[in-house]
């Protein structure tokens, strides 16, 4: 994908996260759930490049169910919204990806360009080279 369509995609993405007119799901019902609230909390689940949730570790069948059914959720919510923007699922995912990174809070996991799962620390957290700035 080239870098500057990858800018435009993530550019309108964080505008409208910032007009919360771009939720990937609504918020109140993810932070009402308190298994994800939990599994965020212990580091069990993280944000993954590809704008999806990932499992850190070994997960239980409702650790796996929870993850599953919250992607298949973005996945839905990715392809509308692509479709809007004229780019590719996979694009306005990854787009999307780089800003979930960068808005983890402290003690959360994420996972870095290399592959492996970090915990955010006070710092930010490692992006792609390919994410736009998302300041």
């Amino acid at each position: 994908m080239a870098f500057s369509k990858l800018q435009s995609v993530a550019g309108t993405a964080m505008v409208a996260i910032a007009a919360a007119a771009m939720t990937v799901m609504p918020a109140q019902a993810v932070q009402r759930d308190p298994a994800y609230a939990s599994a965020r909390a212990n580091g069990a689940i993280g944000e993954k490049i590809d704008g999806y949730l990932g499992i850190v570790g070994s997960p239980d069948p409702s650790l796996r169910k929870l993850v599953d059914d919250l992607n298949i959720r973005r996945k839905a919510s990715y392809a509308d919204k692509a479709r809007a923007e004229g780019v590719t699922i996979e694009e306005f995912a990854f787009a999307q990806g780089c800003i979930l990174i960068a808005r983890t809070a402290p003690g959360e996991k994420y996972q870095a360009p290399d592959g492996s799962w970090q915990t955010r620390g006070s710092g930010p957290a490692r992006l792609d080279p390919r994410c736009p700035s998302v300041g």
